[in-house]
């Protein structure tokens, strides 16, 4: 019955990931389906945590996070727990081998959420490394599935892409960080008078990110090759579509691909991955 409890807890990791991002559920369905499991745990971890600092600001979030990351070590430790998603992130963490010091980093980043609102250049590098390089880090893991040369190869490229979709997701929330939770990332920015050369410098510093990830997919086992690629066409878009609007656009709202594009993304990436034209 043990099997049945572990089928339930990555179903819940499951809902947590296509309620909260339809895109990234759309990529994850592009895996092989020995790959949905791994990917749906780590990405309900993740957002849990992300939750917690975010949206639960009529709570005590300091002592939720602290014990968020007890109960993960925990659950890890003891190879189960009560928490589902918990349960279903020790599962994949035990299975590939995750290094704990991906987690670590990832809940530093978190904490610095907590009190953080400006960033400077070392701890801006630290927080995008902890935060958004680490969750590409550990699904390489699961991609790679013990192949340590193969990791090794791909890691750079695997931050590179984390980072380039955690640096649009600022551009695309500057509204929700700067002015609703009092956050600016990046350094030596004033969302005051954010400037069209601010933004290009942001936007020349994204596309190499997306540039040095391309080296990447397009080495990866076939098998994750389609989703990872489908993630980074989505992101894509959204980053091309930033870049045609003016500074002030972006400060003012949030900015979303409409449903109808994002299904012209996936069938243009399924033309290019099934031609081999990644």
């Amino acid at each position: 019955m043990l099997s049945l409890y572990q089928q339930v807890c990555n179903c819940c990791s499951k809902l947590i990931t296509e309620h909260y991002s339809t895109s990234f559920s759309s990529a994850i369905k592009r895996l092989d389906k020995t790959m949905h499991a791994p990917i749906y745990n780590i990405y309900g971890f993740v957002r849990f945590a992300d939750e917690i600092v975010d949206t639960f600001h009529e709570y005590p979030k300091e002592e939720l996070l602290a014990e968020f990351k007890k109960e993960t070590y925990q659950a890890i430790d003891r190879k189960i727990s009560l928490n589902p998603i918990l349960n279903s992130f020790q599962q994949t963490v035990t299975a590939f081998n995750i290094d704990r010091g991906l987690i670590e980093s990832f809940f530093r980043s978190m904490e610095m959420d907590l009190n953080k609102a400006n960033y400077t250049e070392s701890e801006y590098k630290e927080y995008i490394y902890g935060s958004a390089e680490v969750v590409g880090l550990m699904c390489l893991h699961v991609f790679c599935k013990g192949d340590q040369l193969q990791y090794q190869l791909l890691k750079p490229s695997a931050q590179s892409l984390g980072a380039a979709f955690q640096k649009i997701n600022f551009l695309r929330d500057i509204q929700a960080d700067f002015l609703d939770l009092n956050r600016t990332y990046f350094p030596d920015i004033n969302f005051k008078n954010f400037k069209e050369q601010d933004k290009k410098e942001i936007e020349k510093n994204i596309q190499k990110d997306f540039d040095d990830a391309l080296v990447g997919i397009k080495k990866l086992p076939v098998e994750v090759r389609y989703g990872v690629y489908v993630a980074y066409q989505y992101y894509l878009a959204l980053f091309n579509k930033i870049k045609t609007l003016p500074a002030v656009k972006i400060t003012n709202e949030r900015i979303r691909i409409p449903t109808i594009q994002k299904f012209g993304v996936l069938l243009k990436t399924k033309w290019n991955h099934q031609t081999n034209n990644i």
